[in-house]
């Protein structure tokens, strides 16, 4: 199982910011511009290393997957908005001032797998829309959807410097409870190719997955990266739109 982005290794802090070329390929995917998709950042401890992503959806929140947060505090928490390069200085490092965790966590593939970030200051960049019920249609298998983040471009690579997405359709709950039989449909969903080749990878979880200009997914769980027959699973952001946008009442 997949923990950042697909893994299984809970919370692995991904230490180093190794090299990566342009054309670099986060398993299959290619470098994207943080201008176009302001939405997406980053989270790290507090010596500065990245472990997960996470969306922005209100100046002061971001929605992560639980496992990126249940053992964190805002203390050793950091988020970083509006920088695409991670070796640089670009964009903003916030602090944050609580973290909430769906009470019905217990592990990511047994669902619940939703945290919400709040910053202890606002930040200028544009937030993504929640999927919400009346967005099913967004959950059709066949919907192409993209993913992001600054995790490994290979089961066993190095993470990337650069913001990398790719695109993967969303699959049959059928084919995703067969390819793992605690997939529960009622929470997740699943994306990408029946032959692998593209996928987010460690690093990338709490990140989002997107489509129809929503947020429709959180990067949660899966076996290894990229695998023939082992979709990537997300959290199903619709099913809990009512409790998140409780959160960013709060």
């Amino acid at each position: 199982m997949r923990l950042a982005a697909l893994l299984v290794t809970m919370l692995m802090a991904l230490a180093g910011t190794a090299a990566a070329d342009v054309d670099e390929r986060v398993v299959g995917g290619d470098r994207v511009s943080i201008a176009d998709h302001p939405w997406v950042v980053y989270l790290t401890d507090s010596s500065g290393h990245q472990f997960c992503g996470g969306t922005l959806v209100a100046p002061t929140k971001v929605v992560t997957a639980a496992h990126c947060a249940v053992s964190r505090t805002p203390r050793n928490t950091r988020v970083v908005a509006g920088r695409e390069d991670r070796n640089s200085a670009e964009g903003k490092v916030v602090r944050l001032d609580d973290i909430w965790v769906h009470p019905d966590y217990a592990s990511a593939d047994q669902g619940a797998d939703v945290a919400v970030l709040t910053l202890r200051a606002p930040v200028e960049y544009a937030p993504l829309p929640l999927a919400g019920p009346s967005d099913a249609w967004l959950y059709e298998p066949g919907t192409n959807g993209l993913v992001l983040g600054w995790g490994r471009t290979s089961e066993q690579g190095a993470a990337s410097r650069y913001l990398l997405g790719a695109t993967v359709p969303v699959m049959e709950d059928g084919y995703c409870h067969d390819a793992y039989p605690q997939y529960d449909p009622d929470e997740m969903t699943c994306a990408g190719y029946p032959e692998g080749g593209v996928d987010t990878c460690q690093g990338d979880s709490g990140g989002p997955y997107v489509a129809g200009g929503k947020l429709i997914g959180i990067t949660s769980w899966g076996e290894g990266c990229a695998r023939a027959g082992k979709p990537g699973v997300y959290s199903e952001v619709k099913k809990y739109a009512d409790v998140l946008q409780q959160q960013l009442r709060v």
